[in-house]
């Protein structure tokens, strides 16, 4: 696995936003988890919700339950999770230049994710497109064959009058020629 991939198996899509957790950014920056949060608490101010949430107990379950190989270990509270945009503001916060190297590289992976997610998405609009063509040409396929089976069911209907027409026709001739002609006969027998 590169890099990037390794970085992308550690983003978790949770209340629609892309986040990774706390542990995960600490081991990538190189410092223990409890450092990282003391310094997001000192500097609270700059993550605000939509950048740094807590997980609930029934996500962190949910994410546990995700990685059967976890090593999360025991952990008093529940993990923090930052968006991209709270990771960005990290780089404020843990100067190293680990941390530094190691927030360039998030940030790519998540630019590539987001490529792969509007890549996705363009598809998944042309197959909803390719899939209403379809539907449309079904339904045209289906009042065809509905109006063929009508003009063949007209066409029989059509086809038994013509029978019967003849079946009396014949029936009518049957029945003169068995019968004795009426008036006077010129021709000698």
């Amino acid at each position: 696995m590169t890099e990037n991939e390794i970085i992308k198996s550690k983003i978790h899509l949770i209340r629609g936003e892309q986040v990774m957790l706390d542990s995960d950014l600490a081991e990538l920056y190189g410092v223990p988890t409890k450092r990282l949060n003391e310094q997001v608490r000192r500097n609270q101010a700059r993550f605000p919700e939509d950048f740094m949430f807590q997980l609930t107990k029934e996500e962190y379950a949910y994410l546990r339950s995700q990685n059967a190989t976890s090593s999360w270990g025991g952990r008093r509270n529940l993990p923090l999770v930052f968006t991209s945009m709270g990771i960005s503001m990290l780089s404020s916060v843990l100067t190293s230049e680990v941390a530094i190297q190691a927030n360039i590289r998030i940030m790519r992976a998540f630019v590539a994710m987001r490529k792969q997610l509007s890549e996705l998405s363009a598809q998944q609009i042309q197959i909803e497109r390719l899939e209403m063509k379809v539907e449309r040409l079904n339904d045209y396929v289906e009042d065809i064959l509905h109006d063929q089976n009508e003009i063949n069911e007209e066409t029989a209907m059509q086809i038994e009058l013509i029978n019967e027409s003849i079946a009396q026709l014949n029936a009518n001739q049957y029945v003169e020629k068995n019968r004795p002609k009426i008036g006077f006969n010129t021709h000698s027998q």
